[in-house]
């Protein structure tokens, strides 16, 4: 292609550990046990938080919040960062928010996610927190809200989910 350079490329390396360690690690432990551990380090942090640079920064039963630094290395063909960052944070949040109920034993996943993009983040952005709460729990689904917000509080996309549970049977 004409007027490009070599020196246009840009590289970025991750590593990650073994993700069936880390599940395997969750046993016998309540979600919230669980959790923390990731958060101080004691359990390495799951792939996809390597892969797109983004952490568990605060946690409390029924709440989690990530955040992340949106960089170039986020964007879409329309030069600004891809909305499944934003979709990736919500679900990841609300879904650590839902895990951090939850009893040893039991587990969670995914039913549903309905999110709203409010505004475009760019590399520009600076750091953005997702803040997610428990909305309900009950014995089969659970139901949660997530806010992805920039350090002014302002809004940039919004998101509910439903998730059902997994819990073991007792005999």
């Amino acid at each position: 292609m004409s007027g490009t350079s070599e020196d246009a490329s840009r590289t970025r390396t991750f590593t990650w550990d073994d993700p069936r360690a880390l599940a395997e690690a969750a046993r016998g432990l309540s979600g919230i046990e669980f959790l923390r551990k990731v958060a101080s380090g004691e359990l390495p942090r799951p792939p996809i938080s390597a892969l797109m640079n983004f952490g568990l920064a605060e946690l409390a039963e029924g709440r989690a919040v990530f955040t992340v630094e949106p960089a170039e290395y986020h964007y879409n063909p329309i030069g600004v960062v891809h909305g499944g960052l934003a979709a990736t944070l919500l679900d990841s949040a609300m879904g650590c928010a839902v895990h951090s109920t939850l009893p040893a034993g039991a587990g969670y996943t995914t039913l549903e996610v309905k999110v709203n993009f409010v505004r475009p983040l760019t590399a520009e952005t600076g750091v953005v927190r997702c803040e997610a709460e428990v909305i309900h729990v009950g014995g089969r689904t659970a139901t949660a809200e997530g806010k992805v917000l920039d350090a002014a509080g302002k809004l940039y996309a919004h998101a509910t989910t439903t998730c059902i549970i997994f819990r073991t049977e007792r005999g």
